[in-house]
């Protein structure tokens, strides 16, 4: 068994405010399947599909806290598009954030109107063909035993992976990348941002939950009761959900 990366969902005090932020930044369209969520997608694009994540805006009380450390990197097409790019993301709200790094960390660092930081980068080759965005960045103490977890526990393969970092990609070789970057900084408290993973039509919701706890996720409880998905955390605790399949 398998399952796939569908889409990310990111927590909001105000849903409406930052899906309407990220769905201009994107480019996309919005929709919402009930009170208190905001879904993103491209436009024609039928769901799901590997060729990009998908987005779910969530109201939750609690503001943001702490560093980002699962974000949102903007790929370019050329200088000029990302020069263009970033001015059109101020005035839709965004900010210049003072994100702690190395000084040769890629891209301009913004933050979106909820504190969300993320990154618009200059063109890059690998980035090419993933649409607008080039790929969801993990900070992590292991790159390498992320890759391996996240390489076993979803049909995504493991397209580099050293010490310092590590990329994965849908088995189609389209859409966003998965990166995992080197971070000395532990991990505090719950991630604003999250990966959603659904198993294939027809498989079974909870054996494959079962099979991602063999590889060592753990069962992790936020009030959840008995929502349709189920929230794990990945060996570095950072959560993810399990959807029914489909």
């Amino acid at each position: 068994m398998a399952t796939r990366i569908v889409q990310i969902a990111m927590n909001a005090q105000d849903e409406v405010a930052l899906g309407s932020f990220w769905e201009q930044a994107l480019g996309w369209e919005s929709s919402s399947e009930g009170p208190g969520v905001v879904n993103l997608e491209p436009a024609g694009l039928p769901y799901p599909d590997p060729a990009a994540l998908f987005v779910d805006v969530l109201r939750v009380p609690e503001p943001a806290t702490g560093r980002t450390r699962v974000r949102v990197h903007l790929a370019t097409a050329s200088d000029g598009h990302r020069a263009e790019l970033v001015a059109r993301l101020k005035d839709l709200g965004a900010t210049p954030a003072d994100r702690r790094g190395p000084e040769d960390a890629p891209g301009t660092a913004l933050a979106d109107p909820e504190g969300n930081e993320f990154r618009v980068l200059e063109p890059r080759e690998l980035y090419r063909d993933t649409g607008p965005m080039a790929a969801v960045v993990l900070d992590c103490a292991d790159p390498r035993a992320m890759a391996r977890f996240w390489g076993e526990a979803t049909d995504w393969t493991v397209y580099e992976a050293t010490d310092g970092h590590a990329l994965l990609r849908s088995p189609e070789k389209v859409g966003p990348f998965l990166e995992f970057v080197r971070s000395a900084e532990a991990k505090t408290v719950k991630n604003r941002t999250h990966l959603d993973l659904r198993p294939y039509p027809g498989d079974d919701q909870a054996a494959e939950v079962d099979r991602l706890r063999t590889l060592g996720a753990t069962d992790v409880d936020l009030g959840q009761g008995d929502a349709p998905w189920t929230v794990l955390a990945d060996p570095e605790g950072n959560e993810f959900c399990v959807l029914t399949p489909g």
